[in-house]
């Protein structure tokens, strides 16, 4: 059976969704430079989590497109046309009802990947309000969370690596869309700006020069197919390890 919620009927799903696990991608609409699309934190999300639902016999859910404000320290912000921001009130709702319509439905196990640094805390706000309702269990994983410092040691053997926070559009990101979405890498549109400093204080509204003008936080130099694949392998490994210690008893 396909392993896309999207593309399978209602009935098929009747069938499984007391025997498997959801697994829901959490990404955002936001500014990736002007190498990678806006879509790029749903891409890896979805990428990531249909991997996973191959090795523990999941169904993904429709990603969630939209994530809470992107910040100018970790993301850009509203300084860039396309970058599409959701309140936290907002946020917590709309994962609060997709949760509680999955566990309406039947569902005892939701794996949540997560793509997009500013979402976390509204994801767990949601998971705690749902499962104080719900007999249902949920666990939640950002991407970044399941990197050893050993690979990040091999990825980052060009360029410095600065923080997860500021790793946006830069090495990790560039190179898990050029593993999964390569048609949407456009690396000859990449400027390679001095390196970025992000400011100790948030201040709105946000004016330009809170982040660099093409977008990308630290360095996507030597992105490569390689290293997202890497990638992509060393972080569905992670998630298989949570699922079997938290979510397969």
């Amino acid at each position: 059976m396909d392993r896309d919620l999207q593309n399978i009927t209602w009935k098929e799903f009747e069938q499984i969704k007391d025997k498997t696990t959801v697994i829901l991608p959490v990404g955002s609409t936001e500014q990736h430079g002007y190498h990678l699309p806006l879509s790029t934190d749903v891409i890896i999300s979805k990428g990531l989590a249909l991997d996973l639902a191959a090795k523990i016999d999941g169904i993904v859910a429709s990603p969630i497109t939209y994530g809470y404000k992107s910040q100018p320290t970790s993301g850009g912000g509203p300084l860039f046309p396309g970058t599409i921001d959701l309140t936290g009130t907002t946020m917590i709702n709309l994962i609060y009802d997709v949760l509680s319509e999955f566990a309406r439905d039947g569902v005892k196990k939701i794996f949540i990947v997560n793509g997009h640094f500013e979402n976390q805390p509204f994801i767990i706000e949601a998971m705690d309000m749902v499962t104080q309702k719900y007999d249902i269990k949920i666990v939640l994983s950002s991407w970044w969370d399941n990197i050893p410092e050993t690979l990040v040691n091999i990825l980052f053997d060009e360029v410095p690596f600065t923080s997860w926070a500021l790793e946006h559009a830069a090495l990790t990101e560039t190179s898990m869309i050029m593993y999964y979405k390569p048609e949407l890498v456009h690396m000859e549109r990449y400027v390679d700006e001095e390196p970025f400093t992000p400011g100790n204080y948030f201040l709105y509204p946000v004016h330009p020069g809170m982040t660099p003008s093409s977008g990308p936080l630290a360095s996507a130099r030597s992105s490569s197919f390689e290293k997202g694949k890497m990638l992509a392998e060393e972080i569905v490994n992670g998630f298989y390890n949570i699922f079997n210690s938290v979510l397969n008893q």
